[in-house]
């Protein structure tokens, strides 16, 4: 069965086909400025031998069916095609941000679920309607007896104990207003968990991980026996480690007391520790991990105390997540940066001898993203590189429910 993986976001339509037989990426792309001038889509099909054909073109999407019917014509009819007709797709599966504690599995689209995570956009007002119009934009084009399925970022979260997601206001504001931690990047630490128990030739259910997601956007996740414990991001995905924008954790009382400062308005406030926090405001910068490891090099030392900052903190949930677990058996890198940044491995794993962590530094330095053990033979606790492949864990539960 061929399968199409759908990443809809508020301008944009990222997609992948994945041919389940073998489990084989057969083209992706992008339909970018939805809504906006200056619409692209980026085509790629996939070849045997590693190599691509591309297909670009330059084209106005006024909106979220539009860009689905140009992605149908570079899947079937462009000079990057890869199917001939659309009855070749067995299935959709969509990414879904949040789905809150109304779902805590991945679940075939109806009526029903389609409002549901309408409902819950107050909790992802920039994802979960794009989801929805992601959707909707399926159903409008493909034939109706074609399966789709919500995959949601947050399920795998849903197995935290209440002693993890409950934060410390009024427990009103949990059953009245659904303040909790839900977390994000549940896809990909699934995923990731899964693959280094089959790496270590365990069974998830035998050992624990703290998986590192780093990117643009970061998050730590404490995976007991194949279970999500804990996560450091929380009712959104701003809490948690220093991000690209984001601030991650602060005391409430920076939050009020800037916004008297600075005279912000709620939605000002929220703008400022979302997109001009994280590494761009303690730098002064950029967001990009690169462009500080780059700077940090020449001497800039905002540059470098923003990246031993985020260091510093992944340090950190490392060492409670162990405490909670009451142990630890691997620690796993993933994400734009967690495979890339050899300097953040490094500075992550750096003096965490008491916890049994010991890399081989020259192999951390060296080695490019792949899947590989980074610890010395000696070390009580693994530390992999694992590159994360959410579309693969979304085509594999559509499968399973179709």
């Amino acid at each position: 069965m061929k399968i199409l993986v759908i990443n809809a976001g508020s301008s944009s339509l990222k997609y992948q086909l994945i041919d389940m037989n073998g489990e084989v990426m057969l083209a992706k792309g992008n339909c970018e400025r939805i809504g906006i001038e200056g619409g692209h889509i980026s085509h790629k099909k996939a070849l045997s031998d590693g190599k691509t054909v591309a297909y670009e073109k330059d084209v106005y999407f006024a909106d979220h069916t539009q860009a689905f019917q140009e992605l149908v014509w570079a899947l079937t009819r462009s000079e990057a095609k890869v199917i001939d007709d659309l009855s070749e797709i067995g299935a959709v599966g969509h990414r879904i941000v949040q789905g809150a504690e109304k779902f805590d599995r991945s679940v075939l689209i109806d009526e029903q679920v389609l409002n549901t995570i309408d409902e819950l956009s107050a909790l992802a007002p920039l994802h979960n309607p794009a989801h929805v119009q992601g959707i909707r934009a399926c159903q409008a084009v493909l034939d109706k007896s074609v399966p789709q399925v919500a995959v949601f970022d947050t399920a795998f979260h849903q197995t935290m104990p209440e002693k993890a997601y409950i934060f410390g206001v009024p427990y009103e504001c949990y059953t009245e207003h659904n303040v909790r931690r839900y977390g994000a990047h549940g896809t990909s630490h699934r995923y990731v968990s899964q693959r280094v128990a089959e790496l270590m030739g365990k069974k998830p259910e035998e050992i624990k991980v703290v998986t590192c997601h780093l990117g643009n956007g970061s998050s730590i996740t404490a995976v007991d026996g194949g279970k999500c414990v804990d996560t450091s991001m929380g009712l959104t995905p701003l809490g948690g480690i220093l991000m690209g924008t984001r601030s991650g954790d602060l005391d409430p009382s920076v939050v009020t007391y800037l916004m008297q400062k600075l005279n912000l308005s709620a939605a000002e406030m929220d703008s400022y520790l979302n997109k001009k926090s994280g590494y761009l405001g303690l730098s002064g910068l950029s967001s990009d991990h690169r462009d500080l490891f780059a700077a940090a090099n020449e001497g800039n030392k905002r540059a470098a105390l923003a990246l031993e900052i985020q260091g510093y903190q992944i340090q950190k949930f490392i060492g409670s997540y162990a405490a909670a677990m009451n142990g630890l058996d691997a620690i796993v890198f993933t994400g734009g940066i967690g495979e890339n940044a050899w300097d953040t491995r490094h500075d992550v794993c750096k003096n965490m001898e008491f916890l049994g962590i010991e890399i081989d530094e020259e192999l951390n330095k060296t080695t490019p993203s792949c899947e590989v053990c980074l610890s010395k033979p000696g070390s009580r606790v693994q530390v992999w590189i694992v590159p994360t492949n959410e579309e693969l864990a979304i085509a594999r539960d559509t499968l399973a429910l179709v």
